[in-house]
């Protein structure tokens, strides 16, 4: 964990695409987050529930250390619509789809076929 503050402190972008697992959940809180380089940029591609979401937004709103962040991945999918992440600013939220690009489906049935 100590490292993952370390990490921050100096990136200017940190991607998480970790699996959920119980060493996982909150991964990134509010000890990253105060950790994380002025202006850093947090991207979530991984699992919903490994940032956490209160955390993340006390840091994008309240005078954090992150520029900005973006979420493919929520705790609770879909985003309720009532959901506070709805009105940052300063947040890219994308629905739970940043794997598909023109031609993974293509992709997936040929790796499955292939298999």
């Amino acid at each position: 964990p100590d490292q993952l503050c370390d990490l921050m402190s100096v990136s200017d972008y940190v991607v998480c695409a970790a699996p959920l697992t119980p060493s996982t959940r909150g991964m990134v809180s509010t000890k990253e987050l105060a950790a994380a380089k002025d202006g850093c940029v947090l991207i979530n591609v991984g699992r919903g529930a490994v940032v956490d979401e209160d955390a993340l937004l006390v840091s994008l709103s309240e005078g954090g250390r992150l520029r900005g962040a973006a979420l493919d991945v929520f705790t609770t999918e879909p985003l309720p619509e009532d959901h506070p992440l709805w009105t940052v600013p300063n947040l890219l939220l994308s629905p739970h789809n940043a794997d598909q690009t023109s031609d993974f489906l293509n992709k997936a049935v040929a790796q499955f076929v292939d298999e």
